[in-house]
């Protein structure tokens, strides 16, 4: 998988997907999710923080609440190139990288601030900020087959050889 490199949006601890997705969006229509992403989030105007390819950053718990898989569906629609947080909800990221979003565990929300522009080599472990190389766990090699793959369907279609 090759490098992401993108303008940085903080976020704190426990997003929840409820603040990724409010409830009121889910009755959009699926290619129209990407307008609601973050929308719960108070005292933020995403779309005026976010530009095509960003990546957030976050803390701990990101992706709590609801198993809904519209959640990341919303911020694949919006531009997000990546998400770098402390922790994940388990469902949430599986969900992220079924739908081909990547994710990747990273304690860097203090190193950064919205604006920023950092790159993340997910295959290597590396998020370079500011010049400066910070190691963490790489993604397995099964979690990167699917992201290069475009999601979960997309690997296992061609796998089976019916892309």
């Amino acid at each position: 998988m090759e490098k992401i490199k993108g303008k940085v949006v903080v976020l704190g601890n426990d997003v929840d997907t409820d603040q990724i997705l409010p409830g009121y969006a889910m009755a959009e229509p699926f290619e129209e999710l990407g307008k609601f992403a973050m929308a719960g989030v108070p005292d933020m105007v995403f779309s005026e923080v976010a530009e095509p390819g960003c990546i957030i950053v976050a803390a701990s718990n990101f992706g709590c609440g609801s198993s809904r898989e519209q959640a990341p569906i919303a911020l694949k629609k919006a531009g997000v190139g990546m998400i770098v947080a402390k922790g994940f909800a388990r469902i949430f990221r599986r969900n992220a990288i079924n739908i081909g979003l990547p994710v990747f565990a990273a304690d860097i929300v203090d190193l950064v601030k919205t604006g920023d522009v950092i790159e993340v080599d997910p295959a290597k472990g590396i998020v370079t900020i500011n010049g400066e190389e910070h190691a963490f766990r790489p993604l397995s090699d099964n979690v990167l087959k699917t992201l290069e793959s475009g999601g979960l369907i997309p690997r296992v279609r061609k796998e089976l050889g019916i892309e």
